[in-house]
Order: C-alpha cells, then sequence, then structure tokens
C-alpha cells in the first residue's frame, strides 16, 4: 500500500485512477492539484481527493507515488516543477496518449531522476471529459502499455506493473517508438478519419437533414468524433509523423477500392470487402498482441 498519492491533473483518467486507488485499497491519502482550482475543489467534494494542494510541488510533497494526468505537452514543465522532490523511493507515471515525446519531456525535466518515472499509457476513456464522469471501474478490462527507459529503475517498472494488475488491467511493455506506430494504427488514426467524416458530411448542402437520416453504422463509425477536442489535437499534433504515415497507408487502401468501383470490378470488390469482413468478424477485442514489440507482462 502507498502511504500518499500526489495526483497533478484531476480529470477524468486522473480522478478515475485516484477512484481504483482507493477501492483496491492500494493508497491511504490522495492529495490533488489541477490547473483549475474550481476542479481541484470539485474532486475534494467528490471524495476523489483527500486534499486540495495548491501547485504540483505541493501535490507530489511527501508523496510515494505521483501521476501526471495532464496534457501530454504540459509533461516537461510539470516534471521541471517536482524534480527537486523527486527521491529514489518515488514512483511516477503519466496516463498520455503518445510515450516519444513523453520520454524526451522526463529526460529533460527529471534529467538524472528519470529512474524514478515509468511512463504509461492506459488505453481506455470515455467521450466525456471532467472529474464529475470519473469512475473507479474505467481502467478494468483495459490494455495498459509501460514504455520505460534506459534508465528506469526495476523496481519502479515493477510496482507500475503490480499496481495496474491490481486494478483489473493487462499490463504490456513496449519502445517508446513502437507505442506511438502502434496506436498510430488503431486509435489516433480512426479518430482522424471520424473527424473527417463528420467534416465531410456538414460541409454539404442539407447536412442536417441527411444526418437525421443516418443508422447505426454512421452512429458507431462517428461515436468517436464526440471526443474531447483539446486532447485529440495535441495527441495528433503530438504523434504527427505516425499519424501521417498510417493516413498514407489508408489513402492507399481507399484509393485501391475506389479503382476497384471505377473500373466496375465488382469480383475484386467483393474479395476486398469479403477479406476485410472476416478479419473484422474473427478480431476480438482483448486478447494478449502477439507482436514481439508488445509484449505482455
Amino acid at each position: 500500500m502507498f502511504e500518499q498519492l500526489g495526483l497533478i491533473g484531476c480529470g477524468l483518467m486522473g480522478g478515475s485512477f485516484a477512484l481504483a486507488l482507493k477501492k483496491a485499497g492500494l493508497v491511504k491519502r490522495v492529495v490533488g492539484y489541477s490547473k483549475s482550482p474550481s476542479t481541484t475543489e470539485r474532486a475534494r467534494q467528490l471524495g476523489v481527493i483527500d486534499v486540495e494542494a495548491p501547485s504540483a510541488l505541493l501535490a507530489a510533497a511527501g508523496a510515494d507515488i505521483v501521476l501526471l494526468a495532464v496534457p501530454v505537452a504540459a509533461t516537461e514543465a510539470t516534471l521541471k516543477s517536482i524534480k527537486h522532490l523527486v527521491t529514489p523511493g518515488m514512483l511516477i507515471m503519466d496516463v498520455g496518449s503518445t510515450k516519444t515525446d513523453v520520454v524526451q519531456a522526463a529526460r529533460s525535466g527529471l534529467r538524472d531522476r528519470i529512474g524514478s518515472f515509468v511512463p504509461a499509457h492506459p488505453i481506455t476513456g470515455k467521450e466525456v471529459a471532467g472529474v464529475e464522469h470519473a469512475d473507479a471501474n474505467l481502467y478494468v478490462g483495459s490494455h495498459v502499455v509501460l514504455t520505460p527507459t534506459e534508465r528506469t529503475l526495476t523496481v519502479q517498472l515493477e510496482q507500475a506493473r503490480q499496481i495496474w494488475q491490481a486494478l483489473g488491467c493487462e499490463v504490456h511493455s513496449m519502445s517508446p517508438e513502437a507505442h506511438d506506430a502502434t496506436l498510430a494504427t488503431v486509435s489516433h488514426l480512426p479518430h482522424l478519419l471520424a473527424f473527417a467524416m463528420m467534416q465531410s458530411v456538414l460541409s454539404q448542402p442539407g447536412a442536417d437533414a441527411t444526418l437525421a437520416l443516418a443508422g447505426p453504422g454512421f452512429r458507431d463509425f462517428t461515436r468517436i468524433a464526440a471526443s474531447n477536442p483539446q486532447i485529440w489535437r495535441d495527441i495528433l499534433l503530438a504523434n504527427r509523423e505516425q499519424v501521417l504515415a498510417q493516413s498514407r497507408q489508408f489513402r492507399q487502401a481507399l484509393e485501391n477500392l475506389e479503382g476497384l468501383i471505377l473500373q466496375g470490378d465488382g469480383q475484386g470488390l467483393q474479395d476486398r470487402i469479403t477479406l476485410a469482413s472476416a478479419a473484422r468478424a474473427h478480431w476480438r477485442q482483448g486478447p494478449r498482441p502477439a507482436s514481439p514489440d508488445l509484449q505482455g507482462a
């Protein structure tokens, strides 16, 4: 059990982590800080945190575990602000959706104290943000990817694995670069496509009437377009190289299908659709990935 969690960022992800730790009996006290004082106050009122801190530094003071649940662009500044309080026995994690930039930020922000930092990405969430939606069960059944640096201490890495496993997660380890390439494929690009689909519909005459006739297929395909705009702006910019690479891959696949339609090649089109349909039918979310770059804990 940890004596104190220093929670920096009391929104959906950070708040859910605090509630999950409490539910699992893994922490005695949670001290929280958010950039918005009203968010911190609301987190205390909801029982997400026990004590409000006026700064990230004071949230980390006295903590033996610290979680950064801030925009990835704020990682370096946040780590710099708490650096002199970081001890070899402290565990620091984040929940950022990109990892190459987070690791670079940690190297700059923590320097010789980076051994305490275990970059983490729990692959879960909601379309709604805010501490009001924090859920102690948010992480249950989700994948969590750890991307330790070459200087991450073994004790901290093992602690991180045990914590996420205790919260009901399946834990994997991979390099930051492999993480960002993988997530660009299965998360970041799908969000970009959903945003683009909505943009396409809205740019056409009679968009409201068109949307009124949309059915379950359109609903399911565009569901993630309702995600938090600021968060997804940051993710897409932070992982731009991998997102653009996957976008080019997708464009090629789309052009291939368009070519078959243009040629009136019904059999070729059916073959491609059959391949995609069979792959989707046999895919199940949850099994441990078999890729050597994504190793289950």
